[in-house]
């Protein structure tokens, strides 16, 4: 049975948004133009692939500095800094759309990958630069990475029916956003900074074998489950 909120069913709130994504879907599909694709992508989608390109950086940064001398930090800042241009550009993406708004069918699902890659991956190779490369804590850094795709795929889903304001926004954010990772990304910065990384990464090294892994690791655990978290709403400013 479906919620009612003001008189109105949910189901009939979100049914022209349905009828509209039809439209625009059948559009996309019937569009048989060269290169159709890209000249559906409005100035909010390319704004959204600098925010991925800008995680793409930080990945091949980080992979860098595992590659270089591990004394030299250059490219491991550099790392951390593409993150925060990630940020930006994801901030920014919403700001263009609703200005011009203008929206393709694509710019959700485009918006949830680079954020995946952006803060969920480029962190997690970020920490792994940093130190984090037992087995267990691969695995726990994979956990991370997975609870992110899992909180954008619900959101995804779920976005339509989430209560709204008079604006038609969201009127909060259910989990923590995955852009909250950047907190983990000041926070090696500052390890960083003092020296704190690979056999000086704070509390150590804990297990042995398959079981050896750093519990600092366990923040970015703490992270990934606040992200899935159904009962954590965080309010849209």
């Amino acid at each position: 049975m479906a919620t009612r909120r003001n008189g109105n069913s949910v189901d009939a709130a979100v049914a022209p948004v349905k009828v509209e994504e039809e439209q625009k879907l059948a559009a996309m599909v019937s569009d048989d133009r060269h290169f159709s694709m890209i000249r559906q992508l409005h100035m909010a989608d390319l704004i959204t692939e600098l925010n991925g390109f800008c995680g793409v950086m930080s990945i091949f940064s980080s992979l860098r500095y595992c590659l270089g001398d591990a004394s030299d930090l250059q490219q491991l800042y550099i790392a951390m800094t593409f993150m925060p241009f990630g940020l930006f550009f994801d901030f920014m993406d919403g700001k263009v759309a609703r200005w011009r708004k203008k929206s393709s069918l694509m710019g959700q699902e485009l918006d949830s990958l680079a954020d995946l890659i952006s803060f969920g991956m480029a962190p997690a190779a970020c920490a792994f630069a940093l130190g984090f490369r037992t087995f267990l804590d691969t695995v726990l850094l994979t956990f991370f990475v997975l609870c992110g795709l899992s909180r954008l795929a619900r959101f995804n889903v779920t976005v339509q029916s989430l209560p709204k304001d008079a604006t038609g926004k969201s009127k909060y954010f259910e989990g923590t956003p995955i852009p909250t990772t950047l907190s983990i990304v000041m926070l090696m910065a500052w390890w960083t900074s003092k020296g704190m990384i690979h056999d000086g990464i704070p509390l150590g090294l804990v297990g042995e074998g398959l079981l050896e892994f750093h519990p600092a690791v366990l923040i970015f655990c703490l992270s990934g489950c606040a992200m899935v978290s159904r009962s954590i709403h965080i309010p849209k400013i």
